[in-house]
């Protein structure tokens, strides 16, 4: 007798529609099919499609050289109630543009570099550019590979005294079917944000007040003007739009402080630690066991460039909740993805704060 919370015949049918069915058990909570394995990668892709609408999910799994695929019932998420994105959003808009001001209003006592609310719309039209355009990588990719998702979550900072935005997440609302698809959304995400950040570098030089190294440091020396470790690649930006000449230095305008912000979020999410994107691609192309080892150098390497808190939040709830395990976690990589992975950790030491560079 067939239990409420076993999957129904529809299961069966989907099943032996797709796959070369070897044998069949029935547990409590599960059926069990023995299948073919020609082209199982692709084919349980096609078998998460068809199952989810029915509010059943699969597992696949390799034992003894055998192919097996689970099907269970599961219980979809609640809807999510929209207005609370739009809310965090548009408290994380105030927020930047306070912050922006503020900046702006402190950075004209010391050297004059324009109206304060204009340069303020300009630095939240950047930094939050470059957050939204990062979500909307995730986004993109998730929608090309039929997996549902919420709008993002903006999270509002502390103006002035720390940083305005802690970043934005979106949440999942579909299965991750396998590592390539786990690749796809997680890397989308962190070149999409870099792109807009190197836009918002080329602009921020530009209107950036350049001044004599000597007068630079008496203005440094007479106020607290924020000292950041730009990346290799953000110095590298500066320079080739010919801003920076010998003896002269660049001050950080509000909008550069945007852009810095932008490198910096992408470092972390490169980092191929716990579940940020980086560890998401880690995970999908080295195994679970790898993707422990990565993260605790990513954690180390946050301990050595003295991100204390960050370093501190990952390693919290990485005990908690250490991975994202695809549904099929049994088909390899596909070697062109293994080949980008490569290039996202160089981008990982590219974007990341140099500790023997620093702007004002």
């Amino acid at each position: 007798m067939t239990s409420p919370e076993t999957p129904s015949q529809d299961a069966i049918s989907i099943v032996s529609s797709i796959f070369t069915v070897r044998g069949m058990r029935q547990n409590l909570d599960a059926l069990q099919f023995e299948i073919d394995g020609d082209r199982f990668k692709e084919k349980f892709v096609t078998l998460i499609q068809r199952l989810e609408p029915l509010n059943l999910a699969a597992r696949l799994e390799r034992v003894d050289g055998r192919l097996f695929v689970l099907v269970a019932r599961f219980q979809p998420p609640r809807p999510s109630r929209v207005w609370i994105p739009r809310i965090l959003f548009a408290v994380t808009i105030v927020m930047v543009m306070i912050d922006g001001y503020f900046r702006t209003v402190y950075a004209n006592k010391i050297i004059p570099i324009g109206d304060p609310l204009q340069i303020a719309v300009l630095y939240t039209a950047s930094l939050i550019g470059i957050l939204g355009i990062h979500e909307l990588g995730h986004l993109i990719a998730l929608k090309k590979h039929k997996i549902r998702a919420t709008w993002p979550y903006f999270i509002p900072g502390i103006p002035v005294l720390g940083i305005p935005t802690f970043g934005a997440l979106i949440m999942q609302r579909g299965f991750m079917k396998n590592r390539d698809i786990l690749f796809d959304v997680g890397f989308a995400g962190p070149i999409a944000g870099l792109i807009i950040a190197i836009i918002v570098t080329v602009y921020g030089a530009y209107v950036s007040p350049i001044v004599p190294i000597s007068e630079a440091q008496a203005l440094f020396s007479k106020s607290d003007f924020v000292q950041v470790h730009p990346s290799i690649l953000m110095n590298g930006i500066i320079t080739l739009t010919g801003r920076t000449t010998e003896g002269m230095e660049m001050l950080m305008s509000p909008v550069l402080y945007a852009a810095w912000l932008g490198f910096l979020i992408t470092f972390l999410n490169l980092l191929p630690a716990w579940q940020l994107d980086g560890g998401h691609i880690a995970r999908a192309t080295l195994g679970r066991k790898w993707h422990k080892i990565t993260t605790y150098i990513g954690i180390a390497v946050l301990f050595g460039l003295g991100y204390w808190f960050m370093a501190l939040f990952i390693l919290s709830f990485s005990m908690r909740n250490f991975d994202v395990r695809p549904l099929d976690d049994i088909s390899p990589l596909s070697k062109r993805r293994k080949m980008v992975f490569v290039i996202a950790m160089a981008l990982a030491v590219l974007t990341a704060p140099h500790p023997f560079s620093s702007m004002h």
